[in-house]
């Protein structure tokens, strides 16, 4: 059984042999070796058996080694359009809906009717109205304002009231923006208290359900009261001088 030999030069080496400074086309390799075994020719003044024979070794590993492919030329990448900017609305607008004025990257001014409901990630579609006639998405987004910020379907706000009522409980009315409230509130509750109030968030509007109002209540002194009120306009009313 013949068994083949193992190579006698590395790659390295072989390349070297060759003048090669590594992997290259078939072609250059071709013409590496035949510079090289033409120099190494016994039968030549300067040639050498030995040297000739370990150029024809080196080519042959050479053949073995598959050539680099060549490098894929990056083509330039076009430029990424603007983002379209968003339509930025109070939670009072997102209640009732608004018209909206919005500078494109190109410098158009759009006047934009936003319908009521709409959730912060939510889009509004311009037909035609982006590049080459296309329709453009303007997304939405709700930012707080007026003591109002809004998560989701949900409003929520922050109210000032009497410290004993925190502690001791009772009936606070809150001013929101439907107009006044009346909540309870019960003893020793787990602070902060946040109170629910049903069906003051944001409307339904498709799958999106009814939003709630959450008010965060505020241990504040000088709160003003309802009930400090009344008492103080029956005071004011009986401190008056009987008319002779």
């Amino acid at each position: 059984m013949h068994v083949a030999a193992e190579p006698s030069l590395t790659p390295r080496e072989a390349f070297a042999l060759l003048g090669l400074k590594g992997p290259c086309e078939p072609a250059a390799a071709a013409a590496a070796f035949r510079a090289a075994v033409k120099a190494a020719r016994p039968d030549l003044p300067d040639g050498d058996e030995t040297r000739f024979r370990q150029v024809i070794e080196a080519y042959r590993l050479i053949q073995t080694i598959p050539a680099p492919r060549p490098a894929l030329t990056a083509r330039p990448e076009a430029p990424a359009p603007p983002p379209p900017p968003a339509i930025t609305l109070s939670p009072m607008e997102a209640l009732g809906g608004a018209c909206k004025t919005v500078r494109l990257a190109d410098g158009t001014s759009l006047r934009v009717m936003v319908p009521p409901s709409l959730r912060t990630g939510e889009h509004v579609r311009l037909r035609r109205a982006g590049p080459g006639r296309a329709d453009l998405c303007l997304p939405v987004l709700i930012r707080e304002a007026d003591g109002l910020s809004v998560v989701g379907d949900d409003l929520y706000m922050t109210a000032p009231v009497e410290p004993r009522v925190l502690r001791d409980g009772g009936r606070v009315e809150i001013e929101t923006h439907a107009g006044p409230r009346s909540a309870w509130v019960t003893a020793g509750m787990a602070q902060p208290v946040r109170l629910r109030l049903r069906d003051l968030g944001l409307p339904a509007r498709g799958p999106r359900r009814q939003g709630h109002l959450f008010v965060t209540l505020r241990a504040e002194e000088a709160c003003p009261s309802p009930a400090r009120d009344l008492l103080h306009r029956f005071e004011t009313v009986w401190a008056r001088p009987l008319a002779a």
